[in-house]
């Protein structure tokens, strides 16, 4: 490893930073994009406040105002970002340099001297999903003729004690498959404390200190071997940079449910990482797993502590990537989002109800940022990632109490004598005036913001892409399928979340499991008891609509008729026969499978092992202490600490 420099200065590398080692015109960037929304939200809110305006403004429209404004800022904050990346896109820029050729095209030329470990924390997982997806990642790694420089390591948590002998055993026999090419190691933990956050700190307490990078892998994480050095040279060449997260896209889905986010995912997932890594620069988010992390500082300083009170909103901090960012900013390394490097696949539930039970997880996790949003010395954008990921719960609880407080005012005016004489001299009457041309332009700017993106996704896939989905024509009808299913399935995922969210305020807490990835139907006994209910109350809101404003009924529709039809878009959400139609159609097909076949094929079972796992070498201990979220850290954001760490991994 000596004698090799680490920093890529040798190379040319790095030169689309300023002087300061700075991305460039990144507070402009963050400058311009809170003006863009700031200035859409005072659009929005003037509108609706004019719709509201019929004889003042009474305490129940003010309520509704305000959480308009609260959830349209939401929005537009989304559509910016696809607009900046559509643009960026369009112009064949890196977003994080905004230069023409992207730092990993430069980087590819750097050796790899560095010792990386692919960690995959499991708990609970079915043995022949692991294995087929860290055997797909290692076959890649080791075809690049780079594997001398990787370690695998397998982290279990499984409590389950038939689950964990058939894990054994398929480890073991990955394990002799893989001798003499690539090391892979096998470590069990009896419990599962502190959960994935939790196993991650024990391995770097045992033997973090014998590698320099972990790259973190799910369960079902498929990465390439080329995005794999792509990730271990970027941090050679970026010393200031302590995490770098890639875009992992869903994929092997079979459900129609899967299908259409695995296309949805394909066509606007790259779009919106690439605003987002333009505006977040050097402080991005951690989703938690296919990104690579730099050991030391991520033992330094991103242990997690334990959050006062009891669950839901106390005790272990569920979603730990976001805090595990934030602490790494905090003291003073760089995260980075980098969108130019392809190859980086994950799977995901394949029905409503297992994606809602997801979502359940998360919801809590998010949550419990809130309480984080005051803890000093936190960069105010890893304040910002704690608020968007609250909201992206709480938006539905809002929407729907729009909608609620809307239907209410409807009744109630309904319902009263209209004034037209309100002051004492008053000559001519005051007649009830209904805004038609008002209300025609709010609703078409809130569909703008929120379709619009759609339609620039759609754009670039058509002029670059169009032939990996299938050609023009069917890219065109699966767009629109993938739009309608979207609008008949966001007031269901309203429900959900706004329940999710009301559970975790009201105390609820719920068990953080393995989360099912197969592509299983729905039972018709599961999709009623869970969206029958929201039928149910779809029904009576709707009825009450009808009987007393029937002109809001129309306007309504998107609404009430995805909640009529909740059980039905349930149990057809698992449904395998209508993926596979459709695909024999040509309609919902993506790219990613035909780029990246070997990877993301069938991996064959390996012959089953007589004997156990091999014994995981010798510890190499390294300390990760908890970090203190209740006071300023000793040392600022982009002071000393931070310099102090890039000037060690310089002199490498």
């Amino acid at each position: 490893m000596s004698g090799i420099p680490t920093n890529g200065a040798s190379l040319g590398l790095g030169r689309g930073r300023g002087a300061a080692g700075r991305l460039p015109g990144l507070a402009a960037r963050r400058l311009l994009l809170a003006v863009l929304v700031g200035l859409t939200t005072l659009t929005g809110a003037g509108l609706m406040a004019q719709v509201l305006w019929l004889d003042g403004l009474p305490p129940l429209r003010v309520a509704i105002l305000v959480l308009f404004t609260l959830t349209f800022a939401w929005i537009a904050v989304g559509f910016w970002t696809a607009v900046a990346g559509c643009l960026l896109l369009l112009a064949d820029r890196d977003p994080l340099t905004l230069k023409r050729r992207p730092r990993v095209a430069e980087e590819a030329r750097l050796p790899i001297s560095r010792r990386t470990v692919l960690a995959m924390p499991i708990h609970n997982e079915a043995p022949a999903q692991v294995v087929a997806a860290l055997s797909a990642t290692a076959e890649s790694l080791i075809a690049t003729g780079e594997a001398r420089h990787f370690t695998l390591f397998v982290l279990s948590d499984t409590t389950d004690p038939a689950i964990a002998t058939a894990e054994a055993q398929a480890i073991a026999a990955l394990q002799q498959r893989l001798r003499g090419r690539l090391a892979l190691h096998y470590r069990r933990r009896p419990d599962n404390a502190g959960r994935k956050a939790g196993n991650l700190a024990e391995f770097c307490r045992r033997w973090g200190a014998a590698f320099d990078f972990m790259v973190v892998l799910d369960a079902d994480s498929r990465l390439s071997g080329e995005t794999v050095l792509g990730l271990v040279r970027a941090l050679q060449a970026r010393p200031r940079v302590a995490l770098v997260q890639t875009v992992p896209l869903p994929v092997r889905q079979v459900t129609l449910f899967g299908r259409l986010s695995q296309f949805a995912a394909s066509l606007y997932a790259p779009m919106l990482a690439t605003g987002q890594s333009a505006w977040q620069g050097d402080a991005a988010n951690y989703w938690g797993h296919n990104a690579i992390l730099r050991l030391r500082p991520f033992m330094d300083h991103a242990g997690l502590p334990r959050l006062p009170g009891k669950a839901p909103l106390g005790g272990e901090i569920l979603s730990h990537d976001f805090v595990e960012a934030a602490l790494l900013r905090r003291a003073g390394w760089e995260v980075e989002l980098e969108t130019r490097l392809p190859g980086s696949f994950e799977e995901m539930p394949g029905n409503l109800l297992d994606y809602a039970r997801r979502d359940r997880r998360w919801t809590q996790g998010n949550l419990q940022h809130l309480r984080l949003l005051g803890a000093p010395g936190l960069h105010a954008m890893s304040r910002l990632h704690f608020l968007l990921g609250a909201m992206a719960f709480v938006s539905s609880l809002l929407w729907l109490a729009i909608l609620l407080a809307g239907s209410l005012d409807a009744v109630l005016l309904a319902q009263r004598e209209p004034a037209y004489f309100t002051a004492g001299e008053q000559l001519f009457p005051l007649w009830p005036r209904a805004r038609p041309e008002l209300i025609t332009a709010l609703l078409a700017l809130t569909a703008s913001l929120l379709l619009l993106p759609k339609g620039l996704g759609l754009l670039l896939a058509l002029g670059r892409r169009a032939a990996g989905h299938g050609g023009r024509a069917r890219l065109v009808m699966s767009a629109l399928l993938e739009a309608v299913a979207a609008i008949l399935l966001a007031p269901i995922m309203m429900a959900f979340h706004s329940a999710f969210v009301l559970g975790v305020l009201t105390g609820t807490s719920v068990d953080w499991g393995a989360q099912p990835r197969e592509g299983r139907a729905v039972p018709w006994r599961a999709a009623l008891r869970h969206a029958a209910p929201f039928a149910l109350l779809g029904g009576l809101w709707i009825a009450l609509i009808r009987w007393q404003a029937p002109l809001l009924l129309a306007w309504l529709a998107p609404v009430w008729v995805g909640l009529l039809l909740a059980p039905l878009l349930v149990r057809a959400s698992g449904s395998r026969r209508a993926a596979a139609w459709l695909d024999r159609i040509g309609l919902l097909r993506t790219p990613e499978a035909d780029a990246h076949g070997d990877l993301l094929g069938e991996t064959p079972a390996p012959q089953a092992a007589a004997s156990a796992p091999w014994p995981p070498p010798p510890e190499c201990p390294g300390e990760m202490p908890s970090q203190i979220l209740n006071r300023a850290k000793s040392v600022a954001p982009d002071s000393g600490e931070g310099r102090r760490g890039q000037a060690d991994e310089e002199m490498g």
